[in-house]
Parts: structure tokens; C-alpha cells; sequence
């Protein structure tokens, strides 16, 4: 999963990506600190497998892995090269999912962008920027898509038709992932790879003060949450500064400070739990005395399709699945003890992976 963290300049990005990563991106107070994308893996911390390694003593401990990439601030007039336009916008197509941090303090001492404002007008400025970037690609699209109808290609023909109507909705300043359509359409328009439809989590950035009298109480907040409501998106109240300091701190220090400040969960945690809901992502697991390992596959896939993350061969062999859910496993203590009380089940080629399950693939690469 990769995610891109946009914004614009002076926001808070680098200082939530160095929250984030542990990465020391350079965060200054002046509009472009961020020209080459910043890069940092986080792994995805998950209890489960933290059980697993105590009980198999693995020679490898292999969490699921997060990318994120802390994109330079965007500007007005983007779409048409101004400011580093061209670039942030290509760095963002190579992203799953966006997460759009979003100024909800003020600070003499940190300097506003001519093009900020407030948090709903700073989310405008940037998404105006995406849906013009994704208008002009469609344009070129729709004109190839005209010319080969016009050979009695039906699908060209359906395409433009739909094409046509993407644009005269987002001409109204709408996202394309706003876009009312059925689920072909939606595959199609999924195809384009256009910037408005990928998936979007606002990241609300308040200060310590305003996070520690709660977000509900911030009105930059609250009108992010309705804009988020409205279309669908999800909103998260974050310190960037906050999330910094704290992880600064070794992990017990840290642990004792977040249950002094009444925090079940980091900012990490709280984001990655999100992202994942967000994609429609859970994690199977996989253990033995080699290794224990999460696994990062979309919601509704099938166990032979699991089976293809860790191997070709074992999609294409594929004979069965033994699984066992994570909470009966740990209730057990032991996979010999669920075996015993018949919790370990044989799953075929239609069984759908849930999160959590601990699971064995059986395949034959001679089938």
C-alpha cells in the first residue's frame, strides 16, 4: 500500500511524514521544503503476529509494510506547471490512496501560503488543481474514444458516452469519485487512473491545545467532517507536531505517556487502521517455526488468490486451505490444541479469507 501525503505548502506534511516514518524529512517554514518526494516504510504493527513469533521463536518476523511518500505542497495554478505542478501531480498518480493534510490552527510563527485560507477554501484550491490535471486527460480520452466509434465500435461509443458525462459533471468543480455510476462505469472510469477518484483521508492537523480540547471542538474540524461526510471521504484529527514528539520517545516511554494523555492508539495506528478500511484491505496470517508473516490482501478475495500473494505456484496448485481463526488459535494457545477441538477448518476454492486467519496452503505444482 501506497499512500501520498499532499497539501498545501506549510501545512504540516513533512512534520506528519517524519511523525509517521521516523524518517527526519526536512520540515521548514517556507513554501517548497519538499521538491523530490520523501520516502518512508513503516511497518503495520499488528498484536496477532506479535503472539504468533512469541509462540514459533521464527527465524523471521515479516509485519505488512505501509509506503509513504510526502509529496512537495501544491499551489494554485498546479495543473498548468505552477510551482513544482507538474511533478506533484505525477507523484500522485502513483499512489493507492491520498491523505490530505489540512491546517486547522494559527500560528504567527508559522507562515500561511498566499494560496491558504481556511480548511474547507485550502481543500478547494487543491482539489480545483486535481480536477483540472484530470479534466485535460479525459479530454485527450474522449477524443480517441470519438474517433474509433465512429468506426461502429460499440464500446468506444459506451465510453464516450460516459467520458462525456465524467466531464460535464466534474466541470461543475465535482471529484470524479463523487460521481454517480453503476459498477461497470465505475471500472471503467477506474481504468483512467484519474487523480479525483482516488481514495482520500483528511488529515485534520491542529495544534496541541486544540487536539487536547478535543477535535469536536475545532471548527476548521467540523467543517472538514461535513465536506468529508458529504463525499464520502474520511476525516482524522491529528497533532502533527504532537505525533512527533512522541515519537521521538522509546517505545516503553512512549506507551506511559500515551496512557497518561488517555491515547489507546498513535497517529500511525489510528491512520493505518483507517487506510485499511478505506482500501477495503484486512491481513491473513501465515506462521511456523521459518516465519510468521502478515499478509496485505483486498477484502472478498478468495483463497487461491491468497495463496498467488505468497507464490504463483501455489494459485495455480492450489488444493485447499487449512485455516483457523486468530481468536480461536490464541484461546487454544496452540495449533495442536485447535486441531484437537476440530477448530482448524479445510477451505476450497470458493472460501472467501477473512482478517485474521492463520493460514497453511496445500497445492501441487504438477496439477
Amino acid at each position: 500500500m501506497k499512500l501520498g501525503i499532499v497539501g498545501l505548502p506549510n501545512v504540516g506534511k513533512s512534520t506528519l511524514f517524519n511523525a509517521l516514518t521516523r524518517a527526519g524529512a526536512e520540515a521548514a517554514n517556507y513554501p517548497f521544503c519538499t521538491i523530490e518526494p520523501n520516502v518512508g516504510m513503516v511497518t503495520v504493527p499488528d498484536p496477532r503476529l506479535d503472539w504468533l513469533a512469541e509462540v514459533y521463536q521464527p527465524k523471521k518476523y515479516t509485519p505488512a509494510v505501509i509506503e509513504f511518500v510526502d509529496i512537495a505542497g501544491l499551489v494554485k495554478g498546479a495543473s498548468q506547471g505552477e510551482g513544482l505542478g507538474n511533478k506533484f501531480l505525477g507523484d500522485i498518480r502513483n499512489t493507492d490512496a491520498i491523505i490530505h493534510v489540512v491546517r486547522c490552527f494559527e500560528d504567527a510563527g508559522i507562515l500561511r501560503h498566499e494560496c491558504s485560507r481556511d480548511p474547507v477554501s485550502d481543500i478547494e484550491t487543491v482539489d480545483l488543481e486535481l480536477i483540472l490535471a484530470d479534466l485535460e486527460m479525459l479530454r485527450r480520452r474522449l477524443d480517441k474514444a470519438q474517433k474509433n466509434s465512429k468506426s461502429g465500435d460499440k464500446a468506444a461509443r459506451r465510453e464516450a458516452e460516459l467520458i462525456d458525462r465524467l466531464i460535464q459533471w466534474m466541470d461543475e468543480g465535482r471529484s470524479a469519485r463523487s460521481f454517480p455510476c453503476d459498477p461497470e462505469e465505475a471500472r471503467l472510469i477506474a481504468a483512467s487512473d484519474l487523480l479525483t477518484n482516488k481514495p482520500i483521508i483528511y488529515a485534520a492537523n491542529l495544534d496541541e491545545d486544540g487536539y487536547a480540547a478535543g477535535p469536536e471542538n475545532n471548527l476548521g474540524y467540523q467543517r472538514i467532517q461535513a465536506l468529508a461526510q458529504a463525499e464520502g471521504s474520511r476525516v482524522l484529527p491529528v497533532c502533527a507536531r504532537f505525533e512527533q514528539e512522541i515519537g521521538d520517545l522509546e517505545p516503553e516511554e512512549r506507551e506511559a505517556f500515551m496512557e497518561e494523555l488517555g491515547m489507546r492508539q498513535s497517529g500511525l495506528e489510528r491512520l493505518i487502521q483507517c487506510s485499511y478500511e478505506l482500501l477495503g484491505l484486512i491481513s491473513f496470517l501465515t506462521c511456523g517455526p521459518d516465519e510468521v508473516r502478515a499478509w496485505t490482501i483486498r477484502r472478498g478475495t478468495k483463497a487461491p488468490q491468497a495463496a498467488g500473494k505468497i507464490h504463483t505456484d501455489f494459485e495455480k496448485g492450489f488444493i485447499r486451505a487449512e485455516i483457523v481463526a486468530y481468536d480461536d488459535l490464541r484461546a487454544c494457545g496452540t495449533m495442536a490444541a485447535a486441531r484437537e477441538k476440530g477448530l482448524i477448518r479445510l477451505e476450497g476454492k470458493d472460501y472467501v479469507m477473512q482478517d485474521g486467519d492463520v493460514t497453511l496452503f496445500r497445492f501441487n505444482v504438477s496439477r
